[in-house]
């Protein structure tokens, strides 16, 4: 959460003031990766959360290598793994979006070749997977997963670029 005070013109909506809703950010972090379809992109995650009745505050994406995210997931979960994603949750009201979704491209590259299909539609899974679990969605048994993925799928879906 923004600590700036707010101005004397700066009127709270929903609780936040205009300078704290930051919406949705794209960085990148320790490898060579340009993203393509931001704008599109964020139309499409705004979508998402809208449809399950939650608002983005601040939502940032950081791409990097999976020596990076390994390395995130080290120090932050005590997990000596790599992995696709991992997503933060910094939000104190259920019906916000606040996180960080950290996405290994390399990781990314390696899945879409290995499930066959493109490094765009991989790519677009996994951060709408960081999405869902954002909006409260699980995949910790095989039950969860399976529904996780459907709602992927369904997300997916309503892609229009």
């Amino acid at each position: 959460m923004s600590t700036l005070p707010p101005t004397e013109h700066d009127e709270p909506i929903d609780g936040y003031f205009e300078h704290e809703r930051l919406g949705i950010e794209f960085v990148v972090e320790d490898v060579d990766f340009e993203l393509a379809d931001a704008e599109e992109l964020t139309s499409w995650v705004e979508r998402i959360a809208k449809v399950h009745e939650h608002e983005i505050v601040h939502l940032t994406y950081i791409f990097c290598s999976d020596e990076y995210l390994h390395k995130v997931n080290m120090e932050y979960l005590d997990h000596d793994t790599y992995t696709d994603v991992i997503t933060f949750d910094n939000a104190d009201d259920a019906d916000i979006i606040e996180g960080d979704i950290f996405i290994s491209v390399e990781r990314i590259r390696e899945n879409a070749q290995l499930h066959g299909v493109t490094f765009r539609d991989e790519l677009h899974r996994v951060m709408i997977h960081g999405v869902l679990h954002l909006l409260g969605y699980a995949d910790k048994d095989l039950l969860s997963q399976t529904a996780m993925r459907k709602k992927e799928d369904d997300c997916l879906s309503l892609r229009t670029f």
